[in-house]
């Protein structure tokens, strides 16, 4: 059970746009099925933006890595562009209108801890950007 597991990781890969929803559904099940309810709605907001950025603003593979760990979620999503991802914005400087370039903002808002750091894997670079919802009730 993962909200009893002392460490968990669950990793999906995303090999299209349509992997958005599934990586939302997926997750919303998975942390309802492990009574971390409490979690799922700020849980697949965060998700949702991550898998978005990875799959919108890159070219190439990208994944989402969900892993629960002495009672704090990790969402990650790893995506082949090296690039740092643009700096969040602040959310009250944002026309009501805007329909992109909120994503970091609300993922540093809605998150207890987020950042991001450069990978090379299996002979290619790219980065893993993350953030932490802490598990209490």
């Amino acid at each position: 059970m993962l909200a009893k597991a002392h460490s968990c990781t669950l990793k999906w890969q995303l090999p299209n746009p349509r992997a958005v929803t599934v990586c939302r559904r997926t997750l919303r099940l998975i942390l309802t099925l492990h009574g971390l309810i409490h979690l799922v709605d700020t849980a697949e907001l965060l998700a949702t933006e991550l898998v978005s950025n990875a799959v919108r603003h890159t070219k190439g593979p990208a994944a989402l890595r969900v892993r629960w760990t002495d009672g704090v979620l990790r969402i990650g999503a790893w995506d082949a562009d090296p690039e740092p991802p643009d700096p969040p914005s602040q959310l009250d400087h944002l026309a009501e209108d805007l329909e992109e370039g909120r994503g970091l903002a609300l993922i540093r808002a809605c998150s207890d801890l987020w950042g991001w750091q450069p990978l090379a894997r299996e002979g290619s670079r790219g980065k893993y950007v993350w953030c932490e919802l802490a598990g209490a009730a």
